[in-house]
């Protein structure tokens, strides 16, 4: 091999490697996709993220930081295949930028190995994710109490979850937690102040192929021995968090949210319904959860109020109030043309009880 094609193939082998470890430090969609992930490859050794949340990441850092830290050592040892006229088969023969080289790359090693050690003595209470918890627990006991808690409401399907696996934001009822590559950051939302405090707007998404904004989210604890940390997500999410939220989120800079096309409908709808006559409940008449969520309580009524001859066939209901207006505006935009937005408001949908079929000017807010 001459010493052109050598310098060729040692340009080529360290880009490629420098991708390589790039690509494994913060894997992109499809790798993650393809199961080409730290969690994926040490799932046995990690264990069920869903049964043991804290524990798993607190694994999850430690095998991190041992194998990025094998990083530099790997290209060495790959670079003695690759261009073998830097002969680096036998230590006293390397150059001596090379000695330099793997001895900084061993010594990344076996520093990395000392610091995951010492995380992991009585049973990991050193490591930093243990040491963050201990900030939560107001002097009442342990950090294993707060990471049992979390564990427990981690298991719930309502949680809200955003970003791809290595970079989640996950809200649970009493906790808001950001995963990171080398750490977790936790806190919880009594203590929490959020703030908005930026947009990014792309005319094009790799994912979606359309226009996509992120909010950037500042999340501070009043416990200024929590770290503070941001929360980055698309747009179209900021609605269920906010729902997820138990506290508000200050827009200081009052920057614009791009809605999600439901959730312009939902508001379009709302604002009508608001407009229509309302419904007094009679007294006999009792109002129970909302059957399509069930967690709100049914506050709306179909009552045939539309008077437009050629509006069509609109029909009473006679059903008693089962929904309440999210969900009822949600099952109207279901049942409508989802290739011509424009005309929804003005479309019919059947009732999702009895199939009485009812427009907007239809809908009627419960006042009792």
């Amino acid at each position: 091999m001459s010493s052109n094609e050598e310098s060729t193939l040692f340009a080529i082998y360290t880009l490629g490697y420098t991708f390589f470890s790039l690509v494994m430090i913060a894997p992109p969609t499809e790798f993650v996709a393809a199961g080409l992930t730290v969690q994926n490859m040490l799932a046995s050794f990690l264990g069920s993220e869903e049964l043991g949340f804290i524990y798993f990441h607190i694994k999850r850092t430690a095998a991190t930081l041992l194998i990025h830290s094998c990083f530099p050592l790997g290209y060495f040892l790959g670079l003695r295949y690759v261009s073998p006229l830097q002969h680096l088969y036998w230590f006293p023969y390397f150059a001596w930028y090379w000695q330099i080289y793997l001895t900084i790359s061993l010594f990344i090693i076996i520093i990395a190995s000392a610091v995951v050690f010492y995380w992991s003595t009585d049973n990991w209470s050193r490591h930093p994710i243990a040491k963050e918890l201990s900030y939560l627990t107001n002097n009442a006991g342990s950090w294993r109490a707060v990471a049992s808690s979390i564990n427990v409401e981690f298991r719930r399907f309502d949680k809200f979850t955003s970003g791809p696996h290595g970079r989640r934001v996950i809200v649970t009822d009493s906790w808001v937690m950001k995963t990171s590559t080398y750490f977790l950051n936790i806190t919880h939302q009594n203590d929490i102040h959020l703030t908005l405090s930026k947009s990014e707007e792309h005319s094009l998404s790799y994912e979606s192929m359309t226009s996509v904004q992120y909010l950037n989210i500042s999340v501070v604890s009043i416990n200024k021995k929590v770290t503070p940390f941001q929360i980055r997500l698309n747009s179209l999410e900021y609605r269920d968090l906010k729902e997820k939220l138990s506290g508000p989120i200050r827009n200081a800079r009052n920057i614009v949210i791009k809605q999600s096309l439901s959730d312009q409908f939902l508001e379009a709808f709302h604002e009508q319904v608001n407009l229509n006559h309302d419904f007094r409940l009679p007294l006999n008449m009792d109002c129970d959860n909302c059957i399509g969520c069930m967690q709100k309580e049914s506050d709306v009524k179909l009552v045939k109020l539309c008077d437009d001859p050629e509006a069509g066939n609109c029909v009473q209901c006679f059903c008693r109030p089962m929904w309440c207006l999210e969900c009822m505006g949600k099952w109207f935009a279901s049942r409508q043309n989802q290739q011509r937005p424009e005309i929804w408001m003005s479309g019919k949908s059947p009732c999702p009880t009895c199939r009485a079929t009812f427009c907007v000017l239809d809908v009627c807010k419960i006042v009792k």
